[in-house]
């Protein structure tokens, strides 16, 4: 029996390992987390932090790689969720693997996602926030279904988690279930190895917390001004973002 493939595309710090959390806490479920991250590392040459386990953990071949996402559920799983970062997807990556999917795309505020992201590495580029290849991936997935794909606004499913997931599982066709909303706290054997590099709050998390009021984040110039190139991107998808 085929599983439910969820592809979810988001940029980093998005609340992209936390909502993994949630979907790996139903017992009908299966996640992998990043699966094209060393392939995208193999292909760039970039030097992220712990490339070196990165690299040795994953195939190199994103060939490989697709056909696994296409492919059958861990353990035979009825769901089969997998956490995408969409700058991984570089232009050469053959995207016909994803038709097997049920795609969505979780996004935030690129001033948020900045301050997170500047807190992590020193150097920022606008791909290395994936706003730019979601919008051409949400696009691609608009015109291949003739209506637009579910997008969800992470601070909303922070704000309402119940509401927001019971949406975004109606807009995938799977039922929504209450395991969704907590999970025990610490780190999963699922999650990739650069965990130690970028994982420390989902570790401490046991479910979605509520955001408290919060000021906009003080950027630099030279991350506002990526903010700026970003902006219009991340406003495309939120104008499709799910209600509950």
């Amino acid at each position: 029996m085929e599983p439910v493939r969820i592809a979810m595309w988001s940029g980093p710090r998005n609340i992209s390992t936390a909502m993994m959390r949630a979907f790996e806490n139903r017992p009908d479920t299966a996640v992998v987390d990043e699966p094209f991250y060393a392939a995208y590392l193999a292909e760039t040459g970039l030097d992220h932090p712990m490339r070196r386990e990165v690299l040795a953990s994953q195939p190199l071949d994103w060939r490989e790689v697709a056909t696994a996402m296409a492919g059958r559920a861990p353990g035979g799983a009825a769901v089969f969720y997998q956490k995408h970062m969409t700058h991984h997807m570089l232009p050469g990556f053959d995207l016909d693997w994803a038709r097997a999917c049920r795609n969505a795309f979780l996004i935030r505020e690129p001033e948020a996602v900045l301050a997170s992201y500047a807190v992590k590495r020193a150097e920022v580029t606008l791909d290395d926030i994936g706003v730019v290849r979601q919008h051409e991936l949400f696009a691609r997935e608009c015109e291949r279904l003739g209506a637009a794909p579910p997008v969800v606004l992470g601070a909303d499913v922070l704000a309402d988690p119940r509401g927001m997931l019971t949406a975004l599982c109606a807009a995938l066709t799977i039922p929504f279930r209450e395991e969704m909303l907590s999970w025990p706290a610490g780190r999963r054997d699922t999650d990739g190895v650069w965990a130690p590099a970028w994982y420390d709050a989902v570790e401490r998390s046991t479910g979605f917390e509520a955001p408290g009021p919060r000021a906009a984040p003080p950027l630099s110039d030279d991350l506002r001004r990526i903010a700026d190139q970003a902006r219009p991107h991340y406003e495309a998808l939120a104008a499709h973002k799910l209600h509950r």
